[in-house]
């Protein structure tokens, strides 16, 4: 903090100070003429004192051009030009993560006058619309944010909303509006931002689906544990045949409630961080070859031989390496359990794709359909995660609800571990999570294929189409 000189409480201000020196030489100069007109031998004497005095008075008394009057407590302020305001304004505006709009209105019933006059690099990002001049109802077509901001502009009213961005991966904003004093150009203005509440949201939401999920998913089960408990404290107390043939569907069904809890914990934070793109580095193709090892315990008891497919070289991606891998080991854990015995699972990866050689058709003549596609970007290059299985496949009618919870393709048994129908759900978020795509393909009687492309970084999408055109 600047030093800053602090007035003495004893010391007399510059002011009084002042008002001192000029009454003191008033009265020296009123005694000298007193003087002068009794004495006249020495009136010549006695006028050219008196004039020196007032002189020597009034200069005495002049404020000096670096002095001011100042009050105690009062703290002098150094203007800043227009500029260096404006230029400072403009820098904290820009600076803001919250998006903010400055927006004037027209007529009352005119929707299409109500524009965006200033808008900061947050809303700029979000809304993608040019920092002056566009039509708010182009920008955001909420109608309890367009109502909320003409309240602000013709009724003088502050608002709060909620707005929901939509999209493939939906946020949540609190819109919040209020009037500004002055107009522009005859036009009423207002002030429009918005706060991001998405995870707030998605706790609430997490906390809700949890609760509901669980508590129907886990009543099955603890309904069988308890009978099967009050059955051996029962007759069934001596007869060790039934006592260990109980014990066994007891444990499994603990198992199952296990993989329920886990899968459901997993799923919750996977959508609660949906909306964050991760940043970490991930080959595909290592994580793939992981996966396969993984898996081999259970690919060995049912007998079925997992086949990996990988590209020369790397295929990275920007992700994270626990969801890609727990992507690959669900479609790959799903495609052993529905294999029949002796069958094979085809696991390959292929890179430097664009989206529609990404997520064209595999499987000639199936039933074709993406479950989710990624924002159109001409540019992008994904790697593709391919699993296919040579199991009973689907009917057409089963592809848009794979990857709801806890669906099941009735008639169809995956063997003596039964999912938890959880597995596409937790796909489809990472997925979404990562801006990638999911496509499904089937044919009843022949198999399935499920296909989950991830975008590369731009840098190895550029040394990727160097590599081919040289080839």
């Amino acid at each position: 903090m600047p030093y800053s000189d602090s007035p003495s409480p004893v010391a007399p201000l510059p002011s009084s100070r002042l008002w001192t020196a000029s009454t003191t030489g008033g009265v020296a100069v009123v005694i000298m003429l007193l003087l002068a007109a009794a004495r006249p031998d020495m009136a010549m004497w006695l006028l050219a004192g008196a004039a020196l005095v007032g002189v020597v008075t009034w200069l005495g008394s002049r404020p000096t051009a670096g002095s001011t009057a100042q009050e105690p407590g009062v703290m002098t302020v150094v203007p800043t030009a227009d500029g260096e305001d404006a230029r400072l304004l403009e820098a904290v505006f820009e600076a803001l993560d919250d998006p903010i709009m400055i927006v004037s209105g027209g007529e009352a019933d005119d929707i299409a006058g109500r524009r965006i006059v200033l808008a900061n690099s947050a809303a700029r990002d979000l809304l993608r619309i040019p920092r002056e001049g566009g039509l708010l109802v182009s920008a955001m077509r909420d109608p309890g944010v367009l109502e909320a901001v003409d309240e602000a502009l013709f009724g003088g009213v502050s608002r709060t909303t909620d707005y929901t961005a939509a999209g493939s991966r939906e946020r949540h904003w609190k819109a919040w509006v209020r009037p500004l004093a002055g107009n522009r150009g005859g036009r009423p203005t207002a002030i429009l931002g918005l706060r991001d509440e998405t995870d707030v949201r998605r706790m609430e939401l997490m906390r809700v689906d949890f609760l509901a999920n669980a508590s129907h998913e886990l009543r099955t089960p603890l309904a069988s544990l308890s009978g099967f408990i009050e059955t051996l404290k029962g007759h069934a107390r001596d007869d060790m045949v039934a006592r260990d043939r109980f014990l066994d569907i007891m444990a499994t069904q603990a198992n199952r409630m296990s993989r329920l809890v886990a899968d459901l914990l997993s799923l919750s934070r996977i959508e609660l961080n949906e909306h964050i793109p991760p940043s970490g580095r991930v080959d595909v193709a290592r994580a793939a070859s992981d996966v396969v090892d993984a898996v081999s315990v259970l690919s060995q008891e049912k007998g079925v031989t997992v086949l990996l497919d990988t590209p020369p070289g790397e295929a990275r991606i920007t992700g994270d390496r626990d969801e890609i891998v727990q992507v690959i080991q669900n479609l790959t854990d799903n495609a052993i359990k529905y294999s029949p015995v002796g069958g094979m699972v085809e696991l390959t990866i292929r890179g430097d794709l664009d989206a529609d050689a990404a997520g064209a058709a595999r499987l000639p003549g199936a039933t074709r359909l993406s479950l989710l596609t990624p924002d159109r970007d001409p540019g992008a290059r994904y790697v593709a995660v391919a699993v296919r299985d040579h199991g009973p496949g689907m009917q057409r009618e089963h592809l848009p609800r794979l990857t709801e919870r806890f669906y099941r393709v009735e008639g169809q048994k995956s063997g003596d571990r039964p999912g938890t129908g959880l597995g596409l759900a937790i796909v489809k978020h990472i997925v979404n999570r990562h801006r990638g795509g999911l496509v499904v393909e089937s044919i009843p009687g022949e198999g399935t294929v499920l296909v989950a492309y991830f975008p590369q970084p731009a840098a190895l999408s550029v040394v990727g189409h160097a590599t081919l055109n040289a080839a």
